[in-house]
């Protein structure tokens, strides 16, 4: 069985508040019998001001607990956008040992225009990448009519993974921005999904007879579940899993968000809810913004998300999360008939260091289990949408 987690890594930046200070990796402590249970017990400042960290480059393969290897990746790659502006969507390669950069992944083959996410599975000698937004826009505020010029990525990208080569492109609309792709964490499994931010859609993906993969969208370590947050909408989503059908929806929650009763939206028809949710207060304190960034622990029980995105949009869509500093929320799961739930007890405020109140926390959460095993486990549930179904 797989050790409970005592630590998660956060990034935490100070973009686009008035603080003049470098972004810094937070350590928050999830160990429910220790005394400092939900708050910041380490903070490492990178060298330069502005960077807006975005995430934590760690793998799900680099987590695997019960390996030897495991506990010897001891490394957080923490990569952003704003000094990689104008870079486009292949794949740059780490000296292991160095970490010196040793080239491009593609090598002369052309890169699409823009890339976010990835993941690969080597059993079938593919690798799949999502578009999402060029980093100059992303840095900047958003704005709904980039899409229709061009400046928003709209495509699923299927690469050969020995020859590095590009040999599908899935068009998924023009009003898609597919961010997230997640395989299933079985090495045979030849499936699995990718978000779209703008639309709203999951699309599922697989291995077709005549070895194409073809977009039909992360998922629990036993590939039974898929989570998503909606980071505009404000909820939480847990769907059931089966091979080959259509995922079920079995748990909801709502976390913040832009449609809360006394809020800017006026909802004037929605499908799913019988009213507008009431505002989530957590050990005496309303919790802003919506849901952007999760991360499931390895026996599937605890899901993590923290409330903000790119600092730029924080600052257009939910200004008071730069006012009060974002945080971090535990989410019960119920594994058997599904189901979620906010940890009443769990607030940590990663996000707010104590000296100033305008600090933003991070997206990506690494966990690092306990029992002196492994490491870090990148998130395989992050999914960030940036338009609820509101009419």
């Amino acid at each position: 069985m797989a050790p409970r987690e005592e630590v998660a890594y956060v990034t935490c930046t100070y973009r686009s508040t008035c603080i003049e200070q470098p972004d810094f990796l937070a350590t928050v402590d999830l160990n429910p019998r220790s005394s400092t249970y939900g708050q910041v017990i380490h903070r490492l400042p990178v060298p330069n001001l502005k960077d807006e960290l975005h995430c934590a480059g760690w793998g799900p393969a680099c987590g695997c607990f019960d390996s030897g290897a495991a506990a010897r990746r001891n490394r957080l790659v923490l990569p952003q956008p704003h000094l990689l502006p104008h870079l486009r969507g292949g794949f740059v390669v780490l000296d292991g040992d160095t970490f010196e950069l040793k080239g491009n992944w593609e090598g002369d083959c052309e890169a699409p225009p823009s890339g976010y996410d990835f993941c690969f599975q080597p059993r079938h000698n593919v690798l799949l990448s999502s578009a999402g937004p060029v980093p100059r826009v992303a840095l900047r505020r958003f704005c709904p009519d980039d899409f229709k010029k061009g400046i928003f990525g709209r495509r699923l990208n299927v690469w050969n993974l020995s020859c590095r080569r590009l040999t599908q492109c899935f068009d998924l609309g023009e009003d898609s921005l597919p961010l997230s792709v997640r395989s299933l964490h079985s090495p045979d499994a030849a499936e699995g999904y990718v978000g779209c931010a703008l639309s709203g859609a999951i699309f599922r993906f697989y291995r077709a007879c005549e070895a194409t993969f073809i977009a039909d969208l992360i998922i629990s370590p036993d590939d039974r579940f898929l989570f998503v947050c909606n980071w505009l909408h404000g909820d939480i989503r847990q769907y059931e899993l089966r091979r080959g059908c259509k995922p079920r929806l079995v748990g909801q929650v709502f976390v913040g968000g832009s449609i809360l009763r006394g809020g800017p939206v006026t909802v004037c028809r929605d499908e799913e809810l019988k009213g507008q949710p009431e505002p989530l207060v957590v050990k005496c304190k309303r919790v802003c913004g919506g849901p952007a960034a999760l991360q499931l622990s390895l026996d599937g029980k605890r899901l993590y998300v923290t409330n903000s995105f790119y600092s730029a949009w924080d600052r257009q869509l939910y200004p008071s999360v730069l006012r009060e500093g974002s945080v971090m929320l535990q989410i019960d799961v119920d594994t058997d008939k599904g189901g979620l739930c906010v940890n009443e007890n769990f607030l940590d405020t990663a996000a707010m260091a104590e000296e100033e109140p305008g600090t933003r926390g991070g997206r990506r959460v690494p966990l690092s289990p306990g029992g002196g095993r492994g490491g870090a486990t990148e998130s395989s549930t992050l999914l960030q949408e940036l338009r609820g179904n509101i009419s």
